[in-house]
């Protein structure tokens, strides 16, 4: 038997990357089940939560989900700062117990009947969420070239859990401290996101790097100017400001046509597994077929999204919109994620991966805050064909890239 020392030393290096990013895969896809909770909770009863709050103008009814995402942009650079600071473990699981706070916060403001109170708490949930949104970045950090496709889809793939317990959480909690409805969810959010820090204490993220030993970074400037850049950037941006766009008026949609809030929790389920159940070969999928084939993929999946909702208003209609919502979002945001990994060097990812999250949240913030406005003024059907113009922009940009690349070669 061979001993450690006589193999080669790049070898024994991606076995030991890959072991340990098989095994960092496992929990962070555990961990973002358990925090990713928080986001389909808060979809699913935020504007339900305002329009109760709220007087006879319910056009703020999606406030607090807005602020959720907003939130989670605002968080996206101070995050990279902490992590690179402090290194992701560290800082994933101070962010585990802000969440519990947090929540609790949320609980006390809907017991209280207090709009903003809940609000506010809902922002800082986002901001909580800024951080699980790194999971699968870090999934990537010990991953091989070839491995890290599959580690970001994989754990993205724990938010298939993430679509049964928020939404289950929803159903079987929303009574628990009747008659204040929704209360008793947010305590069990609380505690979610407390069985989070636990699992993510076992977490082998590497310790912070001097700068020194990271080599040298670009200015974020230059780095932002590639071509790939933006549209790895413009795709992310796409794909998760649609599909915010339209689900969060969702659910208000769904009750406007008579539907119950049981049907509008399980839309969202189903939305949010359809989001991450592709996950376990999204992945392979990028490795046979390429990058932009899955993203234009994913764009064209959202258009039939559009499609479906422009065709009726019964639950069917719904169910079947938001699962290819879902769909779409999954091929084109983890494609853009993996294309974004392609950007940068290993100085200046932390920089670039917050940078980037920072463009995307900030404008599904914006995204989210415009649903609710559109859907109390210019009705549902014009949520949806918004899709169609902003995919067709995406997709310019993509034959663009294709190109300039092409050009590129034949120099």
């Amino acid at each position: 038997m061979s001993h450690p020392a006589a193999t080669p030393a790049s070898a024994l290096a991606a076995g030991i990357d890959d072991r340990i990013a098989r095994r960092n895969v496992a929990i962070l896809a555990c961990a973002q089940a358990l925090g990713g909770a928080s986001a389909s909770i808060v979809i699913s009863t935020g504007p339900l939560i305002g329009a109760a709050l709220l007087g006879p103008d319910k056009s703020l009814a999606t406030l607090p989900v807005s602020f959720m995402v907003l939130g989670t942009a605002i968080g996206m650079l101070p995050a990279g700062m902490l992590m690179r600071r402090f290194g992701r473990r560290t800082s994933f699981l101070g962010s585990s117990i802000g969440g519990t706070v947090t929540a609790l916060l949320a609980a006390l403001a809907v017991l209280a009947g207090h709009f903003w109170l809940f609000t506010l708490a809902c922002g800082a949930m986002g901001f909580v969420t800024a951080f699980v949104q790194q999971f699968r970045f870090a999934a990537a950090d010990t991953a091989s070239d070839a491995f890290r496709p599959r580690a970001i889809s994989w754990v993205m793939a724990g938010g298939i859990l993430a679509g049964v317990i928020g939404p289950q959480t929803v159903i079987l909690t929303r009574d628990l401290l009747a008659p204040i409805l929704f209360a008793g969810t947010y305590v069990a959010l609380a505690g979610l996101s407390f069985l989070a820090f636990l699992v993510l204490w076992f977490l082998q993220a590497p310790p912070p790097v001097a700068r020194a030993a990271q080599g040298v970074a670009r200015p974020l400037s230059e780095i932002m100017r590639q071509p790939s850049f933006l549209v790895a950037a413009t795709c992310g941006i796409v794909s998760y400001a649609l599909m915010s766009l339209v689900m969060t008026a969702t659910p208000l949609a769904m009750i406007g046509c008579g539907l119950s809030t049981t049907d509008a929790a399980l839309a969202i389920q189903w939305h949010v597994l359809a989001m991450f159940g592709p996950s376990f070969f999204t992945g392979a999928l990028i490795a046979r077929f390429g990058v932009r084939t899955i993203v234009v993929t994913g764009l064209a999946l959202l258009c039939g999204c559009g499609i479906i909702a422009l065709s009726g208003q019964d639950v069917a209609h719904f169910w079947v919109a938001l699962i290819l919502l879902g769909l779409g979002w999954n091929f084109g945001f983890i494609g853009a994620t993996t294309m974004l990994t392609a950007c940068y060097r290993p100085a200046e990812r932390t920089m670039v991966q917050s940078a980037n999250d920072f463009l995307v949240f900030g404008f599904v913030a914006f995204a989210s805050f415009s649903s609710g406005s559109l859907l109390h003024n210019f009705g549902w059907g014009t949520v949806n064909v918004l899709i169609f113009p902003v995919t067709a922009l995406c997709l310019a940009a993509m034959l663009a890239l294709g190109r300039t690349q092409r050009s590129d070669r034949t120099v």
